[in-house]
């Protein structure tokens, strides 16, 4: 019997073993599959060189300073800031306690291990970082909660409570976590030396943190300890500039990650121009922002990776960078300024009147840094709040509705006086209408007011390249709030890395307010971060009158099948009704089976009603009159896990259930399907 016990777990290791090793080769074959022909050479070369670069002695990526670091400050210290809150939270985070996601974890007052995920457990080895699968968790564990911690947004929390107060002790835990990471993550070393991204975010903070404690004068490095702490970090950052010059992300990598280490290495340059490398690498860095900025978000503001948690990380990016060029005497280009503007316009456009935004496409709560850590602090609104100061523009001042921290620190007192000095009275023409160059429209009726209705619709393409990693397969889906409340939503993203089936099914067709065929998503996924077939997507708004107002999309995801199917929506605005009327035609021969989804948020209660459902919130209601086809029947979901549906998911590796509509039906050739929503305010 002890040879059957023993000989179970093994074979269980072996089996997982050997789907691991299937799934490794898929997802390589794949993600081979989404090169272009330039791209495969490339990486070939990227591998020969990082299996020659431990060869390299160490010495060589240190370089001696020519110069002194900048005394230059794009952080300012706010005057009559309340410091509360951040002594609060500095003093957390001084006696060990550090929030990273859903996790809590306690170290005792000691640095953390800064090598090991503090939600698993599981302490990532000392190899050679760029050839460690941060994908194989059951080496590293949940990658994205180790990266978390380690890009140090702890530290400046820690940094503005020491400039608020001057108190040494703030300095104190400054000195351990610096010296305690230097030590333990050697340059190259282990899970924090794989992604240019995340070195890249660092720099970004430390660069803050530089700042706030004094510069190159600060008490921090008095004494000789100080002075070795001094040395060890600058050596520290010439390599952290060094690693991000090497491994930048191109081609189909090219993304947020390239804005973000490019904006990594031109705001180290800024700060620290010691060495004739790093000022070298600034210039390319400006450069790949001034066409980064252009390449990656349309004309009209929308950024392609069509997911809006990345629009604002990508905005972060960029005002960060903007912000510290300015400081430095170096100006970007009227078209970089103008992009930024754009893009703030559009997150204007589909923020409602209680400050919510849909949350279309991956979202993981990623923040390049945290000048604000009180309670509620909406990223969005700060954008707009910073918007309103940096471009004098009072339509921004109206939607973020009042000056935030984060762009107190960001522009110190011109804050205050520019946002001050701005109308506070609602901007002549509201913020709605069409942005045809990400593929999204926004229409209503008595917006921003507390009787506003306001539909933001899809008609966009999947994602940003080849592999369009962030976007989800949500063509023709649509989202609707009333008064400043959610009714219908875009359920979010829960988790990445080990998702497994709740992976896909956020970023599937059925977790989206549109029709799914067949069971199939609208594109093909390819991996965790991939889509092989790409569902194309186009349409346009009309208004018939004042009181009527129509948007049309397509998308042929579904021309893929055996019995081609392509879906037309047509939302039709009667705004004297309040009534919202959806019309899905499916163009098709055979027979398929037709799931069309509503997402409620959790806050509300659905009850049925003759043909449909009415949804409650507060004091709105939302009447659903589902398709009348005979052959149809509708099913309420709440938190299912079989088949999954019924889920929200608002904060990274957090779900909740929430309602969920769906209707199913069996077709034979051209349907046509009216889902009619009635808005009703008590």
């Amino acid at each position: 019997m002890s040879h059957v016990s023993d000989a179970a777990p093994l074979a269980r290791s072996a089996e997982f073993a050997a789907r691991t090793f299937a799934d490794s080769v898929r997802w390589r074959v794949n993600r081979l599959r989404c090169m272009t022909a330039a791209e495969v050479p490339f990486r070939v070369l990227r591998t020969i060189a990082t299996h020659l670069e431990p060869l390299r002695p160490l010495r060589s990526r240190v370089h001696r300073c020519d110069r002194e670091p900048s005394t230059g400050r794009w952080i300012h210290v706010p005057e009559g800031l309340d410091a509360a809150p951040y002594v609060a939270a500095a003093d957390r985070i001084a006696s060990g306690k550090l929030d990273i996601f859903s996790v809590s974890c306690a170290t005792g007052g000691a640095p953390p291990d800064w090598n090991r995920d503090p939600k698993t457990g599981v302490s990532a080895p000392l190899i050679f970082g760029k050839r460690l699968d941060y994908r194989d968790r059951g080496r590293v564990g949940e990658i994205k909660y180790l990266w978390e911690l380690n890009r140090h947004l702890h530290l400046v929390t820690v940094a503005q409570a020491y400039a608020l107060t001057r108190d040494q002790k703030y300095l104190a835990v400054l000195e351990r976590h610096l010296t305690s990471w230097i030590s333990a993550c050697p340059c190259g070393q282990g899970p924090n030396w794989c992604s240019a991204l995340e070195v890249a975010i660092r720099l970004i903070n430390w660069s803050i943190v530089w700042q706030l404690v004094g510069g190159a004068e600060s008490p921090l490095f008095s004494g000789c300890a100080g002075l070795r702490l001094r040395q060890s970090w600058l050596d520290s950052i010439y390599q952290h500039a060094h690693f991000v010059r090497g491994y930048l992300s191109l081609y189909s990598s090219a993304n947020n990650h390239l804005i973000g280490e490019a904006a990594g290495l031109y705001i180290a340059g800024l700060t620290w121009p010691c060495w004739p490398g790093i000022r070298r690498w600034r210039e390319t860095a400006r450069r790949i922002l001034e066409r980064e900025a252009l390449l990656q978000n349309t004309p009209d503001g929308v950024n392609r990776e069509q997911a809006v948690c990345y629009q604002q990380f990508v905005l972060d990016f960029l005002l960060l960078s903007l912000l510290a060029g300015r400081s430095a005497g170096q100006r970007f280009s009227a078209a970089y300024c103008q992009r930024l503007a754009a893009m703030l316009a559009f997150l204007a456009a589909i923020l409602d009147v209680g400050g919510h935004v849909p949350m279309i496409g991956d979202a993981d709560d990623g923040a390049v840094t945290r000048l604000a850590p009180v309670e509620g602090f909406c990223p969005y609104r700060s954008l707009l709040a910073s918007g309103a100061v940096l471009f004098e523009n009072s339509a921004f001042r109206f939607k973020a509705g009042e000056l935030d921290d984060k762009t107190r620190w960001l522009f110190g007192a011109r804050a205050r006086e520019v946002f001050g000095s701005l109308p506070v009275r609602r901007p002549p023409l509201p913020w709605c209408g069409a942005f045809p160059g990400g593929g999204y429209y926004v229409v209503g009726c008595d917006l921003e007011s507390a009787n506003e209705i306001r539909v933001v619709a899809d008609a966009g393409p999947l994602g940003y390249g080849t592999i369009a990693a962030h976007g989800h397969a949500d063509a023709l889906s649509f989202t609707l709030s009333i008064g400043g409340l959610e009714f219908l939503i875009d359920p979010g993203t829960y988790r990445y890395h080990g998702g497994g089936p709740w992976r896909a099914y956020f970023r599937g067709t059925s977790a989206h307010n549109t029709v799914r065929i067949d069971g199939l998503d609208q594109s093909e996924p390819g991996g965790d971060f991939m889509w092989l077939h790409k569902a194309r997507a186009g349409g346009g708004a009309a208004r018939i009158a004042d009181a009527v107002e129509i948007l049309e999309g397509w998308h042929e995801g579904y021309l893929r099948l055996a019995d081609p199917v392509l879906h037309r929506r047509r939302l039709i605005l009667d705004k004297s009704e309040r009534r919202l009327l959806i019309e899905d035609r499916l163009q098709m021969s055979g027979e398929h089976q037709v799931e069309l989804f509503l997402h409620c948020a959790a806050e509300c209660s659905v009850e049925p009603l003759s043909r449909g459902f009415v949804v409650q919130r507060g004091p709105s209601r939302l009447v659903v009159r589902l398709p009348g086809n005979p052959q149809g029947s509708a099913r309420l979901y709440r938190g299912s896990t079989s088949p999954l549906c019924g889920w929200v998911s608002r904060h990274y590796d957090q779900c909740e259930p929430a309602p969920t509509i769906v209707w199913r039906a069996t077709l034979r050739g051209t349907a046509l399907l009216r889902t009619e929503l009635i808005c009703r305010t008590d």
